[in-house]
């Protein structure tokens, strides 16, 4: 039996309304994913803008100093800072099981003098274990201020980290810029971007567990700057 007039008006009528929704929905979703876009590459060139490009001197200093293993740049400024008297003793968080404190002579003979204040932790294999390494040095050692050293671009995720495990620790960022972020601009090299990128995400993702798990930060950090 044919359909009266009205009847296919008002078929019409209700595709017509269910189209213009599903085009509503489809605009909203598209508006939300590139804002969402848009905030990851402001957070990204933030992140990345923030990273030093040279060196400041610690002017201060703490009960101990931790460097965390990536790079004998980073263990020559922590001895360093460990022979000027910023810290008590050095804790080289992430050591290779077979390294021993003789070896580190190798990289500069100076350090022999320091050997009786280095500790080398050899469980850490990652960031999160260089945090767990370093709050159970830190609370043996019964200290109550820290410095942390660490390549300027991992140094947000570590102090992450290690805030996490410490929260009552004053803790003085020394971030080492390496030479590719000291001699050009991050933005002109893919693979410092493709670095930055990853561990910006890394970042984020630290961030973010810490934050949906706020048991161990309730007593609230205090990080200061040289």
């Amino acid at each position: 039996m044919p359909q009266s007039a009205p009847d296919s008006e008002r078929k019409r009528t209700r595709k017509a309304r269910r189209s213009a929704r599903g085009r509503g929905w489809l605009r909203l979703f598209t508006f939300i994913g590139l804002f969402l876009v848009l905030m990851a590459v402001l957070g990204f060139v933030t992140f990345a803008n923030g990273i030093p490009r040279s060196e400041l001197p610690v002017t201060g200093s703490a009960d101990g100093i931790v460097v965390l293993t990536g790079g004998a740049s980073r263990i020559v400024d922590a001895a360093e800072l460990l022979a000027s008297g910023r810290g008590k003793r050095l804790l080289i968080s992430g050591v290779n099981p077979a390294t021993t404190p003789g070896e580190l002579t190798r990289i500069n003979p100076d350090f022999e003098r320091l050997l009786a204040f280095i500790d080398l932790g050899h469980d850490a294999t990652n960031t999160i274990g260089n945090a767990v390494e370093t709050g159970r040095w830190v609370r043996e050692q019964k200290f109550r201020s820290l410095i942390v050293v660490t390549s300027g671009w991992h140094m947000p995720r570590a102090l992450i980290e290690i805030e996490n495990e410490l929260p009552d620790v004053r803790l003085t960022p020394y971030p080492v810029v390496s030479e590719r972020m000291r001699e050009d601009p991050w933005w002109s090299d893919a693979s410092t971007v493709r670095l930055l990128l990853i561990e910006y995400v890394k970042y984020v993702a630290s961030f973010v567990r810490v934050h949906l798990n706020p048991a161990r930060t309730a007593g609230g950090s205090r990080r200061t700057h040289s």
